[in-house]
């Protein structure tokens, strides 16, 4: 009998249980074989990635530190498990988090640090740029290693170059750098459950949620500096 034939063959009432049975036995079933120190680091990744955005959405500089931690644990794991495109992006985003540190850290004046701003014509075309040159990049890799690009290797390289744009244009601190966030965990969070990496695929369901609370915040934040700048007028 077939999962779905169960599920029919339950009243009603019992269905939900048995659904969320099944979530659950599907995500653990992903770490029956992983070892120990596996399960602590991506545990350790899940939190530090998701305190990472939290800092972020509060603009709090915090969110480059954590997020080292997060990257760095995170491309080891996905770097044993064979996942190169994957791997790349979170390497690329370590390296990038170093760069946002210092460029939050910045001052550009002795009052004001990095302000929240949308990006304009020039930032638009790098940006478009950034995303296919990553892919470019990234696929010329696969085959300089000589990796076997699968159908899900797709999604992920096209994943990887919103996410590459999207941590360019955060470490900018510009506000379309969450609808890049929001666009690039819809497509992964599905993807890691495919693939087995279930707390990955929560971590980014989580991150899904929190992108959108923060683009909201961000959007507040945006709207009344410029109501301040025309009063200033």
């Amino acid at each position: 009998m077939t999962n779905s034939t169960i599920y029919f063959c339950l009243p009603e009432r019992s269905r939900g249980t048995y659904q969320l049975n099944q979530m659950i036995e599907f995500f653990l079933n992903a770490y029956k074989d992983a070892s120990t120190i596996h399960i602590i680091l991506e545990f350790i990744a899940f939190v530090f990635g998701i305190l990472s955005v939290w800092f972020a959405k509060k603009e709090n500089i915090w969110v480059y530190p954590t997020g080292l931690i997060a990257t760095i644990i995170t491309t080891y794991l996905l770097y044993i498990a064979g996942y190169l495109g994957d791997m790349m992006i979170n390497g690329y985003f370590s390296i990038m988090s170093i760069y946002g540190w210092y460029n939050w850290a910045r001052k550009g004046d002795e009052t004001d640090n990095l302000s929240i701003t949308r990006t304009n014509n020039r930032e638009k075309i790098i940006g478009i740029a950034l995303f296919f040159v990553t892919i470019f990049v990234v696929l010329g890799i696969y085959n300089l290693f000589d990796y076997e690009i699968k159908k899900d290797n797709y999604i992920d390289i096209f994943a990887s170059g919103i996410f590459f744009t999207g941590m360019w244009y955060m470490a900018k601190k510009k506000i379309e750098n969450w609808t890049l966030w929001i666009l690039g965990d819809l497509i992964v969070t599905p993807l890691y459950a495919y693939r087995g990496l279930g707390m990955l695929s929560l971590q980014y369901l989580i991150f899904t949620i929190l992108a959108i609370s923060a683009y909201l915040e961000w959007k507040k934040i945006l709207n009344n500096s410029r109501i301040l700048e025309v009063q200033k007028q």
